[in-house]
C-alpha cells in the first residue's frame, strides 16, 4: 500500500499541483501585504485618514464600554464586531490575485497559440476526371491528359 501511495505522490501531476499550491500561498501572502501595506494606506489618506483595517461595527459591547479606538481594543474588550474594513482588504486582495491569474492564463494561451503551426497550403489536388493525384498548379492531368480548370 505504501508503494502505491509513493507512486501516486511521485506522479508529475501531483508534484506540479503541490508546487502550484505552495506558490499560490506565497503569492497570496505577497498580495495581502501589497493591499494592506501599499494600496490601502494611500486610499485611506485620500478618504481622510481612514485605516480600513480598523473599520468595524460593534454589535455587542464588551467588558469596557464603547467607543473603541481600534478593532484590537474592541476585540480585547470582548466586543462582538462586524469587521467590514478587513473584509474590504480581503476583497481587494482577491481582485488583485484574480487579475494576476487572468493575465497569467492569457499569456499562456497566447504562447500556446503561437506554438501551433499554421496549416500548410496543399501541394496536390485530385483530378476531377480520373481522380488521380496531381500538382495544385497543374493545368493538365498527366494520367488522363484532361484540361484542369484553375480555381
Amino acid at each position: 500500500m505504501f508503494k502505491e501511495f509513493k507512486e501516486f505522490v511521485m506522479r508529475g501531476n501531483v508534484v506540479d499541483m503541490a508546487v502550484g499550491i505552495i506558490m499560490g500561498a506565497a503569492f497570496g501572502t505577497i498580495i495581502k501585504s501589497l493591499v494592506s501595506d501599499v494600496i490601502m494606506p494611500p486610499i485611506g489618506l485620500l478618504l481622510g485618514g481612514v485605516d480600513f483595517s480598523n473599520l468595524f461595527v460593534v454589535l455587542k459591547e464588551g467588558t469596557m464600554p464603547s467607543p473603541y479606538a481600534s478593532l484590537a481594543n474592541a476585540q480585547a474588550a470582548g466586543a462582538v464586531t462586524i469587521n467590514y474594513g478587513t473584509f474590504l482588504n480581503t476583497v481587494i486582495s482577491f481582485l488583485i490575485v484574480s487579475i494576476a491569474i487572468f493575465m497569467l492564463i492569457k499569456g499562456l494561451n497566447s504562447l500556446h497559440r503561437q506554438k501551433e503551426a499554421p496549416a500548410e497550403e496543399p501541394t496536390t489536388k485530385e483530378c476531377p476526371f480520373c481522380f488521380s493525384t496531381i500538382a495544385v498548379k497543374a493545368t493538365r492531368c498527366p494520367s488522363c491528359t484532361s484540361e484542369i480548370a484553375q480555381v
